[in-house]
């Protein structure tokens, strides 16, 4: 079953195939893709997919994908979710996006701290990692100050809209959970 989180304002709830118009609505916006590693959409049926991928990550267990809302507020602002999920390895990366005429609102750092304590907490993951485009300095900074620490630049690592792009690759470490028995 598919866990329901909530924070003080938001709500993070399994993505349905009823939510197609508001992720098409996000994923079509180029501010919100320029840092993605996806190009953005140009039709409904991209975002239907990428509902149908969504369900078969988390089935599989290979991925979770929340829609974000607002608490009362129905529709999503944005998602969030683990990808690379590897329950053998107990590790997972974190990814997010917020739709742009809710940004700078703390909405993804609320986001990422819930979902950050549920892998940690109820996951058991030992570590959460991120991929961010080095010019996305946005979205590092908000990592770091949840305790993620830098690790180094992966050159040329995602590809979109015909060029090739660095990130930085972070992470956060489950220091109460080492793994040891």
């Amino acid at each position: 079953m598919f866990p329901k989180l909530e924070t003080k304002r938001l709500v993070l709830r399994e993505i349905l195939p009823s939510d197609a118009e508001d992720i098409y609505s996000i994923f079509s916006n180029e501010e919100v893709t320029k840092y993605y590693g996806l190009n953005t959409f140009k039709k409904i049926e991209q975002a239907e997919k990428l509902n149908e991928a969504f369900t078969i990550n988390f089935q599989s267990e290979k991925g979770m994908r929340w829609g974000i809302e607002k608490k009362g507020v129905p529709g999503l602002i944005g998602t969030i979710g683990f990808n690379s999920w590897s329950k053998t390895h107990r590790r997972a990366e974190v990814g997010y996006e917020i739709y742009p005429d809710f940004w700078r609102n703390g909405y993804a750092s609320e986001a990422v701290a819930k979902i950050v304590d549920h892998g940690f907490q109820e996951m058991e993951l030992i570590r959460i990692g991120a991929i961010v485009f080095v010019e996305n300095i946005g979205s590092s900074q908000l990592l770091m100050k949840q305790g993620f620490e830098k690790e180094g630049i992966l050159r040329k690592y995602m590809y979109q809209n015909n060029e090739a792009f660095d990130v930085i690759m972070l992470s956060k470490c489950n220091r109460q959970n080492n793994g040891a028995e």
